[in-house]
């Protein structure tokens, strides 16, 4: 019995370091799980692996692990807005009559040692390099202090990272544009030029496509009155401070305006009047702030379900009902914030292979969006 649980403990550890250090998963809390361990990676075919230690002697305890393992899977998936989600599950100790089943998303494999993973290809073509990063020249207790270092560095590692993506960082940029809008609605209302500036600033297709494209920015700094002035600097300085503080302020500078420009060119397109206002900007910094939570999911996955997304529909919805909302302007910053934001890649997530696809889709969103508002309407 001893020799049995020093194999399931040293197992249980070299799978860990390789998922861990090697592959990126990252351990998932779960209350009441006993004798198995959890692990996720969002970007991995297996999205989930389990590493159930606890030995398992029938088929009415593996009926019941499924069942388990499903119910877990099924509110993984629903926290993590996954709506595709591969399990893998690596038993450790089967009895003769347990067996394993062929379930839908959910692979199971019993591993008695490493070798054991050459008997299921459809492991290797996902972790092809699992048998050789299970092999280590250290043995007995240097082998657990090595693995139990590197495993303990790999997770500092990554909660440095997350620590210093969420640390809030001073909203200069955002407290700057809020000040500037601000003065540009003061010194409209005290010179007494209010329509003045309307007429001369504001977003108007036929008066861009003369050739003042000036418009397509001047019109996003104007407010019709104070409460629109207000509720629009409210929103911007509670949404472009987490921007500017997760994606940095050289990022958060091209978000805001590709999404005011975007706005303003699907304003020219779709409507017939004249726009003025912040919100296509805003719902931008709302797409950007959606694709980021989506790629950190694990801690926003709440935030983006119980907040963002209502608002972002709410809003919009408001838009339709609203007839002196502009909602063309909200609907073209939105999905301007989603793919310059993608573009520009999100820190510690983002390949360099999605960054250049998001620039390719992007820079044909535009040329499109640039036709459409130009020559097509």
């Amino acid at each position: 019995m001893e020799e049995t649980m020093d194999r399931k403990s040293l197992l249980v550890m070299k799978l860990l370091h390789y998922f861990i250090t090697d592959m990126n998963y990252n351990p998932v809390i779960l209350q009441g799980a006993e004798n198995e361990i959890w692990l996720e990676n969002l970007d991995s075919d297996y999205k989930i692996v389990r590493i159930v230690s606890g030995y398992i002697h029938n088929e009415e305890q593996m009926a019941f692990d499924l069942f388990k393992t499903r119910k877990v899977m099924n509110k993984i998936k629903h926290k993590t807005f996954s709506w595709h989600m591969n399990v893998l599950s690596i038993y450790i100790d089967l009895g003769d009559a347990a067996k394993l089943h062929e379930v839908k998303n959910i692979d199971s494999i019993f591993i008695h040692d490493e070798k054991d993973f050459k008997k299921y290809p459809m492991v290797i073509e996902v972790f092809p390099d699992i048998n050789k990063k299970l092999k280590f020249s250290e043995d007995g207790l240097q082998l657990f202090l090595k693995i139990t270092d590197d495993i303990n560095r790999k997770n500092k590692s990554d909660a440095q990272k997350v620590e210093e993506v969420f640390h809030p960082k001073k909203p200069i940029v955002t407290q700057i544009l809020i000040v500037v809008q601000i003065a540009i609605f003061l010194w409209m209302t005290i010179s007494g030029e209010f329509d003045f500036f309307i007429n001369q600033f504001c977003v108007y297709g036929p008066f861009i496509r003369f050739g003042q494209y000036y418009r397509l920015i001047t019109g996003t700094f104007l407010h019709g009155g104070i409460l629109h002035l207000l509720f629009n600097m409210y929103a911007l300085y509670i949404i472009g401070s987490q921007i500017e503080s997760y994606m940095g302020k050289w990022k958060y500078l091209i978000i805001y305006f590709f999404s005011a420009l975007m706005g303003s060119l699907f304003t020219m397109t779709f409507s017939d009047y004249a726009s003025i206002g912040a919100s296509g900007a805003i719902f931008g910094l709302m797409g950007s702030l959606l694709y980021f939570g989506y790629h950190y999911r694990v801690y926003l996955g709440n935030v983006l379900k119980s907040q963002l997304i209502p608002l972002i529909v709410l809003n919009l919805l408001l838009g339709f009902l609203d007839p002196t909302i502009d909602n063309f302007a909200h609907i073209g910053g939105l999905i301007g914030g989603i793919l310059i934001t993608l573009s520009l890649g999100v820190k510690y997530k983002s390949s360099n292979f999605e960054k250049i696809n998001g620039w390719i889709v992007t820079g044909m969103f535009t040329l499109f969006v640039l036709y459409m508002a130009f020559i097509y309407a």
